[in-house]
């Protein structure tokens, strides 16, 4: 994050992305999806789940105090299908995935945007996202 006057370096031109939906972001390298109890509640109800309990055993595993999304194991998150190449969850996704790639980690130089952009095929495309809301969405989830 730059000094508290100073402008991010894609201040003046924005970013674009546009989720091509490919799925990579939810495949691959085994991560964590952290989640809090309103996402946790959230996603059972999109999963047709109204047992929260039943929920948590079944999606999500515990990490030291915190939670996140079980994967398979080859690194893919429980609600990706393989099949179908999408999220089971869409609308009811997590904040991290939600404010991708909008994340600290890949917005803090033009070269880990450009990193972003070889890995993620919607980064870089589509949709321009002014300086305002790329940084509301950059607060939601600290990554």
């Amino acid at each position: 994050m730059p000094p508290q006057n100073e402008q991010p370096w894609y201040a003046e031109s924005g970013l674009k992305f546009e989720c091509s939906q490919c799925g990579d972001c939810c495949t691959g390298a085994p991560g964590y999806v952290w989640v809090n109890k309103e996402e946790i509640a959230k996603l059972a109800a999109a999963a047709g789940i109204e047992d929260i309990d039943e929920f948590e055993k079944l999606y999500v595993r515990k990490v030291g105090i915190r939670k996140s999304l079980k994967e398979f194991p080859n690194g893919d998150c429980v609600f990706f299908d393989t099949e179908a190449r999408k999220c089971q969850v869409y609308e009811a996704r997590p904040r991290q995935c939600r404010t991708w790639p909008f994340w600290d980690s890949t917005l803090r130089t033009p070269e880990a945007w450009e990193a972003t952009c070889e890995v993620c095929p919607g980064s870089g495309r589509g949709t321009l996202y002014a300086i305002e809301e790329i940084e509301e969405r950059r607060s939601v989830f600290r990554v």
